[in-house]
């Protein structure tokens, strides 16, 4: 339990990081955060987990569809997604539960709105998963 605080913590710590700085800055130095923060590109630790945990996400005229493929159980399930603009503005946010069939969430792109997104999925066991997609 304590080392799951402690994550949930960094994970804080994280998200702090970016309402100061932009998405960007901070997930283009994913090497920087390794341990914290996984990507396509850098899966550390869980490179066997990109499929079932990388955040899918479509974009169909102006909503946006994140999908964790991933099971959803008591005891390992995606807890979260957030969708977060290039200039670090939260556009929306779920949180699942166990109970949830699966972990999947859709948000309204704001009018006008062209840029680069970001989207993460934060497992309980496997932790916080970062998706860019060029809108």
């Amino acid at each position: 339990m304590n080392s799951r605080r402690k994550f949930l913590q960094t994970a804080l710590v994280l998200a702090g990081g970016m309402a100061i700085s932009s998405p960007k800055q901070v997930f283009a130095g994913a090497d920087s955060y390794a341990g914290i923060v996984y990507t396509k590109k850098n899966p550390g630790k869980w490179a066997k987990k990109v499929g079932s945990h990388l955040p899918q996400v479509t974009v169909k005229d102006k909503k946006v569809t994140i999908l964790t493929d991933h099971p959803m159980g008591e005891k390992h399930y995606i807890v979260r997604h957030t969708l977060v603009t290039a200039d670090g503005k939260v556009l929306g946010e779920k949180t699942f539960y166990p109970t949830d069939k699966k972990a999947e969430s859709n948000y309204e792109l704001p009018q006008g709105h062209a840029s680069i997104l970001y989207a993460t999925s934060f497992c309980n066991k496997h932790d916080f998963w970062v998706a860019e997609v060029k809108v």
